[in-house]
Protein backbone atom coordinates (compact mmCIF):
# COMPACT_ATOMS: atom_id res chain seq x y z
CA UNK A 1 0.00 0.00 0.00
CA UNK A 2 2.87 2.65 0.60
CA UNK A 3 4.54 1.81 -2.72
CA UNK A 4 1.42 2.73 -4.44
CA UNK A 5 1.17 5.93 -2.58
CA UNK A 6 4.43 6.63 -3.41
CA UNK A 7 4.30 5.90 -6.33
CA UNK A 8 1.92 8.39 -7.32
CA UNK A 9 3.64 11.61 -5.85
CA UNK A 10 6.43 12.59 -8.54
CA UNK A 11 9.69 13.69 -7.43
CA UNK A 12 9.08 17.12 -8.72
CA UNK A 13 5.99 17.07 -6.60
CA UNK A 14 7.54 15.76 -3.02
CA UNK A 15 10.58 18.65 -3.27
CA UNK A 16 7.63 21.27 -3.58
CA UNK A 17 5.60 20.16 -0.66
CA UNK A 18 8.27 19.89 1.64
CA UNK A 19 9.83 22.83 0.47
CA UNK A 20 6.74 24.90 1.73
CA UNK A 21 6.85 22.93 4.65
CA UNK A 22 10.33 24.15 5.16
CA UNK A 23 8.52 27.83 3.91
CA UNK A 24 6.08 27.02 6.81
CA UNK A 25 8.57 26.34 10.08
CA UNK A 26 10.78 29.43 8.40
CA UNK A 27 7.84 32.30 8.15
CA UNK A 28 6.71 31.48 11.54
CA UNK A 29 9.94 31.64 13.35
CA UNK A 30 11.23 34.61 11.89
CA UNK A 31 7.52 36.25 12.63
CA UNK A 32 8.18 35.53 16.58
CA UNK A 33 11.71 36.75 16.00
CA UNK A 34 10.93 39.99 14.16
CA UNK A 35 8.85 40.50 17.07
CA UNK A 36 11.44 40.02 20.20
CA UNK A 37 12.43 43.81 20.31
CA UNK A 38 8.44 44.84 20.91
CA UNK A 39 7.64 41.95 23.12
CA UNK A 40 10.69 43.04 25.54
CA UNK A 41 9.28 46.70 26.06
CA UNK A 42 5.56 45.42 26.51
CA UNK A 43 6.98 43.41 29.31
CA UNK A 44 9.78 45.26 30.83
CA UNK A 45 12.07 42.54 30.47
CA UNK A 46 16.49 43.55 30.85
CA UNK A 47 18.58 42.14 28.39
CA UNK A 48 19.74 39.10 31.58
CA UNK A 49 15.85 38.54 32.34
CA UNK A 50 14.93 38.17 28.12
CA UNK A 51 18.07 36.00 27.90
CA UNK A 52 16.90 33.30 30.72
CA UNK A 53 13.37 33.77 29.01
CA UNK A 54 14.36 33.23 25.71
CA UNK A 55 15.78 29.81 27.25
CA UNK A 56 12.55 28.15 27.18
CA UNK A 57 12.18 27.63 23.56
CA UNK A 58 15.58 25.31 23.17
CA UNK A 59 14.48 23.85 26.47
CA UNK A 60 11.41 23.11 24.22
CA UNK A 61 13.29 21.50 21.43
CA UNK A 62 15.77 19.95 23.01
CA UNK A 63 13.08 18.11 25.71
CA UNK A 64 10.97 17.32 23.24
CA UNK A 65 13.46 15.25 20.72
CA UNK A 66 12.64 11.89 23.11
CA UNK A 67 9.11 11.74 21.74
CA UNK A 68 10.26 12.99 18.59
CA UNK A 69 12.20 9.97 18.06
CA UNK A 70 9.38 7.95 19.73
CA UNK A 71 7.14 8.75 17.51
CA UNK A 72 9.32 8.97 14.35
CA UNK A 73 9.61 4.50 15.26
CA UNK A 74 5.30 4.05 15.19
CA UNK A 75 4.09 6.83 12.74
CA UNK A 76 5.44 8.36 8.97
CA UNK A 77 7.64 11.28 9.38
CA UNK A 78 5.06 12.72 7.12
CA UNK A 79 2.22 12.67 9.81
CA UNK A 80 4.46 13.66 12.28
CA UNK A 81 5.19 16.64 10.08
CA UNK A 82 1.64 17.87 9.88
CA UNK A 83 0.97 17.30 13.60
CA UNK A 84 4.23 19.15 14.34
CA UNK A 85 3.06 22.14 11.71
CA UNK A 86 -0.44 22.72 13.28
CA UNK A 87 0.64 22.91 17.22
CA UNK A 88 3.69 24.89 15.76
CA UNK A 89 1.29 27.78 13.90
CA UNK A 90 -1.34 27.37 17.29
CA UNK A 91 1.24 28.08 19.81
CA UNK A 92 2.49 31.45 17.33
CA UNK A 93 -1.03 32.98 17.55
CA UNK A 94 -1.17 32.29 21.28
CA UNK A 95 1.91 34.15 21.65
CA UNK A 96 0.94 37.01 19.98
CA UNK A 97 -1.48 37.15 23.70
CA UNK A 98 1.06 36.93 26.27
CA UNK A 99 0.69 39.80 29.12
CA UNK A 100 2.83 38.02 31.32
CA UNK A 101 5.93 36.24 31.77
CA UNK A 102 5.12 32.72 33.05
CA UNK A 103 2.89 32.89 30.06
CA UNK A 104 5.38 34.15 27.75
CA UNK A 105 7.94 31.41 29.09
CA UNK A 106 5.02 28.40 28.86
CA UNK A 107 3.81 29.58 25.33
CA UNK A 108 7.52 29.66 24.01
CA UNK A 109 8.41 26.09 25.17
CA UNK A 110 5.46 24.87 23.37
CA UNK A 111 6.77 26.85 20.62
CA UNK A 112 9.92 25.06 20.63
CA UNK A 113 8.86 21.62 21.34
CA UNK A 114 6.06 21.98 18.23
CA UNK A 115 9.14 23.31 16.29
CA UNK A 116 11.36 20.39 17.20
CA UNK A 117 8.50 18.02 15.75
CA UNK A 118 8.37 20.01 12.85
CA UNK A 119 11.63 20.49 12.02
CA UNK A 120 13.26 16.55 12.27
CA UNK A 121 10.61 15.40 10.62
CA UNK A 122 10.71 17.76 7.59
CA UNK A 123 14.60 17.18 7.54
CA UNK A 124 13.39 13.13 7.64
CA UNK A 125 11.54 14.17 4.75
CA UNK A 126 14.23 15.89 3.06
CA UNK A 127 16.00 13.57 2.80
CA UNK A 128 14.00 11.01 1.59
CA UNK A 129 13.86 13.27 -1.38
CA UNK A 130 17.34 13.71 -1.75
CA UNK A 131 17.22 9.84 -2.38
CA UNK A 132 15.29 10.39 -5.43
CA UNK A 133 17.71 13.26 -7.19
CA UNK A 134 21.31 12.42 -8.38
CA UNK A 135 23.05 15.90 -7.49
CA UNK A 136 22.47 17.81 -4.33
CA UNK A 137 19.57 19.43 -3.58
CA UNK A 138 19.04 19.96 0.30
CA UNK A 139 20.58 23.00 0.54
CA UNK A 140 17.75 24.17 -1.51
CA UNK A 141 14.93 23.32 1.16
CA UNK A 142 16.83 25.32 4.07
CA UNK A 143 16.85 28.12 1.22
CA UNK A 144 13.61 28.02 1.15
CA UNK A 145 13.66 28.60 4.63
CA UNK A 146 15.36 31.49 4.46
CA UNK A 147 13.62 32.90 1.82
CA UNK A 148 10.64 32.76 4.10
CA UNK A 149 12.56 33.97 7.22
CA UNK A 150 13.82 36.78 4.96
CA UNK A 151 9.71 37.30 3.95
CA UNK A 152 8.68 37.40 7.32
CA UNK A 153 11.59 39.57 8.44
CA UNK A 154 10.35 42.51 6.01
CA UNK A 155 6.48 41.81 7.05
CA UNK A 156 7.56 42.22 9.95
CA UNK A 157 9.30 45.46 10.26
CA UNK A 158 6.38 46.64 7.57
CA UNK A 159 4.07 45.70 10.47
CA UNK A 160 6.05 47.50 13.35
CA UNK A 161 5.61 50.75 11.35
CA UNK A 162 2.11 50.63 10.59
CA UNK A 163 1.50 50.23 14.69
CA UNK A 164 -0.18 46.34 13.60
CA UNK A 165 -0.57 45.01 16.87
CA UNK A 166 1.69 41.60 17.81
CA UNK A 167 -1.86 39.78 18.11
CA UNK A 168 -3.30 40.60 14.98
CA UNK A 169 0.01 39.86 13.19
CA UNK A 170 0.92 36.37 14.58
CA UNK A 171 -3.11 35.02 14.40
CA UNK A 172 -3.16 36.05 10.42
CA UNK A 173 0.35 34.26 9.69
CA UNK A 174 -0.58 31.45 11.89
CA UNK A 175 -3.62 31.02 9.93
CA UNK A 176 -2.27 31.06 6.54
CA UNK A 177 0.37 29.22 7.47
CA UNK A 178 -2.04 26.45 8.56
CA UNK A 179 -3.69 26.47 5.71
CA UNK A 180 -0.16 25.95 3.39
CA UNK A 181 0.68 22.71 5.58
CA UNK A 182 -2.49 21.35 4.86
CA UNK A 183 -3.00 21.86 1.60
CA UNK A 184 0.81 20.55 0.83
CA UNK A 185 0.52 17.48 3.07
CA UNK A 186 -0.58 15.24 0.30
CA UNK A 187 2.35 15.38 -1.66
CA UNK A 188 4.47 14.54 1.16
CA UNK A 189 6.63 10.56 1.42
CA UNK A 190 4.87 8.06 3.27
CA UNK A 191 8.11 7.08 4.53
CA UNK A 192 7.92 3.82 6.79
CA UNK A 193 8.69 4.41 10.11
CA UNK A 194 12.35 4.43 11.59
CA UNK A 195 14.00 1.03 12.58
CA UNK A 196 13.10 1.35 16.62
CA UNK A 197 16.45 1.93 18.52
CA UNK A 198 17.64 -0.56 20.68
CA UNK A 199 17.69 2.50 24.12
CA UNK A 200 15.23 5.35 24.47
CA UNK A 201 15.63 8.81 25.72
CA UNK A 202 18.33 11.73 24.13
CA UNK A 203 19.20 10.26 20.69
CA UNK A 204 23.68 10.71 21.37
CA UNK A 205 25.42 10.72 18.34
CA UNK A 206 28.44 7.93 17.91
CA UNK A 207 31.60 8.35 17.30
CA UNK A 208 31.08 8.40 13.86
CA UNK A 209 28.42 11.07 13.90
CA UNK A 210 29.83 13.27 16.56
CA UNK A 211 32.25 15.72 15.08
CA UNK A 212 29.10 16.33 12.54
CA UNK A 213 27.14 17.23 16.02
CA UNK A 214 29.95 19.37 17.10
CA UNK A 215 29.69 21.46 13.85
CA UNK A 216 26.46 21.60 14.28
CA UNK A 217 26.58 23.43 17.97
CA UNK A 218 28.66 26.18 16.88
CA UNK A 219 26.76 26.61 13.63
CA UNK A 220 23.13 26.48 15.33
CA UNK A 221 24.24 28.61 18.59
CA UNK A 222 25.59 31.45 16.12
CA UNK A 223 22.19 30.89 14.15
CA UNK A 224 19.98 31.11 17.69
CA UNK A 225 22.46 34.27 18.32
CA UNK A 226 21.22 36.16 15.40
CA UNK A 227 17.74 35.22 15.52
CA UNK A 228 17.14 36.43 19.60
CA UNK A 229 19.61 39.61 19.53
CA UNK A 230 20.53 40.94 15.99
CA UNK A 231 17.73 43.29 16.21
CA UNK A 232 18.17 44.34 19.48
CA UNK A 233 22.25 44.47 18.96
CA UNK A 234 21.07 47.22 16.11
CA UNK A 235 18.42 49.00 18.03
CA UNK A 236 21.14 48.74 21.54
CA UNK A 237 24.94 48.31 20.18
CA UNK A 238 24.63 50.02 16.69
CA UNK A 239 22.43 52.81 17.90
CA UNK A 240 19.39 52.66 15.14
CA UNK A 241 16.22 53.94 15.84
CA UNK A 242 14.18 50.90 16.74
CA UNK A 243 11.24 51.13 13.81
CA UNK A 244 14.36 49.85 11.80
CA UNK A 245 16.20 47.49 14.40
CA UNK A 246 14.91 44.79 12.08
CA UNK A 247 16.90 45.48 9.03
CA UNK A 248 20.04 44.04 11.15
CA UNK A 249 18.03 40.74 10.91
CA UNK A 250 16.30 41.28 7.74
CA UNK A 251 19.99 41.50 6.06
CA UNK A 252 21.74 38.91 7.65
CA UNK A 253 18.40 36.44 6.41
CA UNK A 254 19.21 37.87 3.04
CA UNK A 255 22.76 36.30 3.30
CA UNK A 256 21.62 33.36 4.70
CA UNK A 257 18.94 32.65 1.51
CA UNK A 258 21.35 33.59 -1.13
CA UNK A 259 24.25 30.72 0.74
CA UNK A 260 21.72 28.60 0.88
CA UNK A 261 20.66 28.55 -2.91
CA UNK A 262 24.27 28.97 -3.90
CA UNK A 263 25.34 25.83 -1.56
CA UNK A 264 24.06 22.77 -3.77
CA UNK A 265 26.23 24.31 -6.98
CA UNK A 266 29.39 24.98 -4.83
CA UNK A 267 28.64 21.31 -3.37
CA UNK A 268 28.16 20.01 -6.21
CA UNK A 269 31.52 21.77 -7.74
CA UNK A 270 34.14 21.80 -4.69
CA UNK A 271 32.76 19.59 -2.25
CA UNK A 272 31.29 19.54 1.03
CA UNK A 273 34.27 19.80 3.54
CA UNK A 274 35.41 23.24 1.80
CA UNK A 275 32.22 24.54 2.20
CA UNK A 276 32.20 23.84 5.62
CA UNK A 277 35.82 25.15 5.96
CA UNK A 278 34.92 28.75 4.94
CA UNK A 279 31.43 28.28 6.60
CA UNK A 280 33.32 28.47 9.63
CA UNK A 281 35.96 31.59 8.38
CA UNK A 282 32.57 33.80 7.59
CA UNK A 283 31.44 32.92 10.69
CA UNK A 284 34.40 34.34 12.47
CA UNK A 285 34.96 37.63 10.62
CA UNK A 286 31.49 38.87 10.75
CA UNK A 287 30.59 38.30 14.28
CA UNK A 288 33.92 40.07 15.01
CA UNK A 289 33.18 42.86 12.38
CA UNK A 290 30.17 43.62 13.62
CA UNK A 291 31.57 43.68 17.53
CA UNK A 292 34.64 45.81 16.53
CA UNK A 293 32.52 48.51 14.28
CA UNK A 294 29.08 49.12 16.03
CA UNK A 295 28.52 51.36 13.10
CA UNK A 296 25.23 50.47 10.79
CA UNK A 297 27.31 50.03 7.39
CA UNK A 298 30.24 47.73 9.02
CA UNK A 299 28.07 45.93 11.29
CA UNK A 300 25.65 45.07 8.71
CA UNK A 301 28.32 43.71 6.52
CA UNK A 302 29.44 41.53 9.77
CA UNK A 303 25.79 40.35 9.76
CA UNK A 304 25.86 39.33 5.95
CA UNK A 305 28.89 37.63 6.33
CA UNK A 306 27.65 35.63 9.32
CA UNK A 307 24.16 34.79 7.23
CA UNK A 308 26.46 33.16 4.42
CA UNK A 309 28.68 31.30 7.45
CA UNK A 310 25.36 29.67 8.71
CA UNK A 311 23.46 29.06 5.37
CA UNK A 312 24.74 25.44 4.38
CA UNK A 313 26.74 23.62 7.48
CA UNK A 314 23.16 22.51 8.63
CA UNK A 315 21.70 21.32 5.42
CA UNK A 316 25.45 19.80 4.67
CA UNK A 317 26.11 18.51 7.68
CA UNK A 318 22.74 16.71 8.22
CA UNK A 319 22.56 15.55 4.44
CA UNK A 320 26.11 13.86 5.54
CA UNK A 321 25.29 12.39 8.50
CA UNK A 322 22.11 11.00 6.77
CA UNK A 323 24.28 9.33 4.31
CA UNK A 324 26.85 8.11 6.54
CA UNK A 325 25.21 6.39 10.13
CA UNK A 326 24.51 3.11 9.89
CA UNK A 327 20.65 4.44 11.47
CA UNK A 328 17.41 5.49 9.61
CA UNK A 329 18.22 9.40 7.86
CA UNK A 330 15.95 10.61 10.61
CA UNK A 331 17.88 9.18 13.65
CA UNK A 332 20.69 10.16 12.35
CA UNK A 333 19.48 14.07 12.19
CA UNK A 334 17.56 13.45 15.83
CA UNK A 335 21.27 12.29 17.00
CA UNK A 336 23.04 15.16 15.66
CA UNK A 337 20.36 17.69 16.58
CA UNK A 338 20.70 16.59 19.70
CA UNK A 339 24.15 18.21 20.45
CA UNK A 340 23.22 20.75 17.42
CA UNK A 341 20.67 21.82 19.43
CA UNK A 342 22.84 21.93 23.18
CA UNK A 343 23.82 25.12 21.15
CA UNK A 344 20.70 26.65 20.77
CA UNK A 345 19.40 25.68 23.80
CA UNK A 346 22.67 27.46 25.85
CA UNK A 347 24.01 30.07 23.87
CA UNK A 348 21.54 32.60 22.95
CA UNK A 349 20.51 33.28 26.68
CA UNK A 350 24.26 33.01 27.59
CA UNK A 351 24.49 36.09 25.36
CA UNK A 352 22.21 38.30 27.24
CA UNK A 353 23.79 36.98 30.43
CA UNK A 354 27.17 38.31 29.00
CA UNK A 355 25.72 41.60 27.79
CA UNK A 356 24.23 42.01 31.26
CA UNK A 357 27.82 41.95 32.81
CA UNK A 358 29.27 43.88 30.47
CA UNK A 359 27.62 44.93 26.72
CA UNK A 360 26.36 43.03 23.58
CA UNK A 361 29.69 43.83 22.14
CA UNK A 362 31.20 41.49 24.37
CA UNK A 363 28.72 38.75 23.43
CA UNK A 364 28.70 39.08 20.02
CA UNK A 365 32.76 39.23 20.38
CA UNK A 366 33.04 36.09 22.22
CA UNK A 367 30.48 34.11 19.70
CA UNK A 368 33.14 34.48 17.01
CA UNK A 369 35.00 31.90 18.32
CA UNK A 370 32.48 29.14 17.15
CA UNK A 371 33.55 30.11 13.87
CA UNK A 372 36.92 28.79 14.74
CA UNK A 373 35.42 26.05 16.10
CA UNK A 374 34.19 25.31 13.19
CA UNK A 375 37.13 25.61 11.67
CA UNK A 376 39.37 23.30 13.61
CA UNK A 377 36.60 20.16 13.13
CA UNK A 378 36.02 20.17 9.37
CA UNK A 379 39.60 19.97 9.16
CA UNK A 380 39.49 16.64 11.12
CA UNK A 381 36.68 15.48 9.25
CA UNK A 382 37.28 13.02 6.16
CA UNK A 383 38.22 14.08 2.59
Amino acid sequence: MTQVVEEEVTPRQARWAIALFFFVSGFGFSTWASRIPTIQQQLHLSEAELGGVLFALPAGLMLTLPVTGWLLQRFSSRQVMLVGAILYNLALALLGLVEHTWQLVGLLFCFGSSRNLLNISMNAQSVGVQARYQQSIIASFHGVWSVAGFAAAAVGTLLIRQRVPTSTHFAAVAVVLTGVALYNYRHSLVLPPAPEAKRSGFSWPDKALLKFGLIAFASMACEGTMYDWSAIYFQKAVLVPKETAALGFTVYMVAMTVGRFSGDPLANRFGVKPILHYSGVLLLAGLLLAALFPVPLLAGLGFVLVGLGVSCVIPMVFGMAGRTAALSSGSAIAAVSTVGYFGFLLVPPVVGFIAEAASLRWSFGLMALLGGVVVLLVRRLPE
